[in-house]
């Protein structure tokens, strides 16, 4: 079995993740509301929430197990603020269904998956050694790459086509079930760690 990595190292690493989540936020929120994109948004949501999940894992590592499943149980719920994030968005766009600039959308959802991969990748080592928050971060960058993907074939899709409001939502409507599934992963997770350590 292999041996989980230090503290300090995996500090370092969601540290990392963090500052990277909350950059790319303000990057993808902006083209979201510039172009008028229900996927952009609900994609710049998530990184703002992956950002405070990984703040969080921060500040709960030095403490016991069920204090840090108490914070993962926390956490599935922020997972769920993406999904109501988008039904929002979602809801303003069925009143004005212009579809969003498809040069933005795939080029800004690119980049976001770029970032996503490199998150999924420095978290995939800790993912099974942090308890239910890192699982709950890697889970988060996992979903993520593949959102990211669909949302650059949503801008391809409108570009080529279909010149269309409906790629956009129905790629913005996916992400918010995405983050759903995963906050129940999370969730049950951060449970049974509970129930273990009080057993």
């Amino acid at each position: 079995m292999e041996a989980p990595p230090p503290d300090s190292e995996l500090r370092r690493i969601v540290r990392r993740v963090a500052v990277l989540n909350l950059s790319y936020f303000g990057i993808e929120f902006a083209v979201a509301l510039a172009i008028g994109s229900v996927s952009l948004f609900a994609d710049s949501v998530d990184f703002l929430e992956d950002a405070s999940v990984n703040f969080l894992i921060l500040i709960a590592l030095g403490w016991c197990v069920v204090r840090r499943a108490r914070v993962g149980m926390a956490l599935a719920g922020l997972l769920l603020v993406p999904g109501l994030a988008t039904l929002w968005m979602a809801w303003e766009k069925f009143n004005m269904p212009a579809p969003p600039e498809p040069v933005p959308l795939t080029l800004t959802g690119a980049g976001a998956c770029a970032v996503n991969l490199a998150c999924a990748y420095m978290l995939a080592r800790y993912r099974t050694h942090g308890g239910s928050l890192t699982r709950a971060a890697f889970l988060s960058a996992r979903n993520d790459v593949l959102a990211n993907i669909a949302i650059i074939a949503a801008g391809l899709v409108t570009a080529f086509l279909w010149a269309s409001a409906w790629p956009d939502l129905i790629v913005g409507l996916g992400i918010a079930a995405m983050n759903a599934d995963a906050a129940r992963e999370v969730w049950e997770a951060a449970r049974e760690e509970h129930r273990s350590a009080e057993a």
